[in-house]
């Protein structure tokens, strides 16, 4: 579907360009969403953030997710945590808090947290199996901005149906029925490392 992130970012800015004018705020989520947020806010002229927000894992499967957590720590589960030990759960949870608290303290010498309040407000990542982490980032947005938007590259049609309850605009590039996992849609996937992360963000 995608050739790479930039290849989704390019694509997604020109079915934002309404934005353009507007001096929106991107809020990324990285770290995959990190380089698709630097072309978004330079395409559309506007300021680049992150909005910190963890998947939480399933015990024993850490590619699977069970819910998001977010900086605020705002906690979404999904059904199937229920399968799993409030214990183990709240464990994975709590590691995630701690994972969240470190990221901030390096991100925030770098480039301080944007006011989001009265913005016009993009939420960008590279892809969403269940919506979950997608769904924290814009609860913690809501209610601040002048408008919110989820930028997605490629989602489950279960996903965007349930970020559409939440944000004022939901703009995802692929929504297959087909869906089993975002890299899937990328020929090149390779991972973001956080040194990448620092110099977008330095930018």
């Amino acid at each position: 579907m995608f050739r790479d992130r930039l290849d989704a970012a390019e694509q997604l800015a020109n079915r934002l360009s309404h934005l353009k004018g507007a001096n929106p705020l991107v809020l990324a989520i990285p770290r995959g969403g990190v380089p698709m947020g630097r072309y978004l806010a330079d395409a559309l002229e506007g300021e680049l953030d992150v909005v910190l927000v963890r998947k939480i894992r399933a015990p024993g499967s850490p590619e699977f997710a069970i819910g998001a957590i977010s900086e605020d720590g705002t906690m979404k589960l999904e059904e199937a945590a229920s399968h799993f030990s409030r214990e183990a759960v709240e464990r994975e949870a709590e590691q995630q808090r701690k994972l969240l608290g470190e990221r901030r303290q390096r991100y925030s010498p770098v480039r301080p947290p944007i006011p989001p309040e009265g913005r016009v407000v993009v939420i960008v990542d590279d892809g969403s199996a269940t919506g979950a982490t997608m769904e924290a980032a814009l609860k913690t947005l809501h209610g601040r901005t002048e408008r919110l938007v989820a930028a997605l590259g490629v989602a489950s049609p279960s996903a965007v149906t349930r970020l559409e309850a939440i944000a004022d605009e939901v703009v995802c590039l692929a929504a297959p029925h087909s869906f089993m996992a975002v890299g899937q849609y990328y020929a090149d996937f390779g991972q973001v490392e956080e040194e990448e992360v620092m110099e977008l963000l330095g930018k």
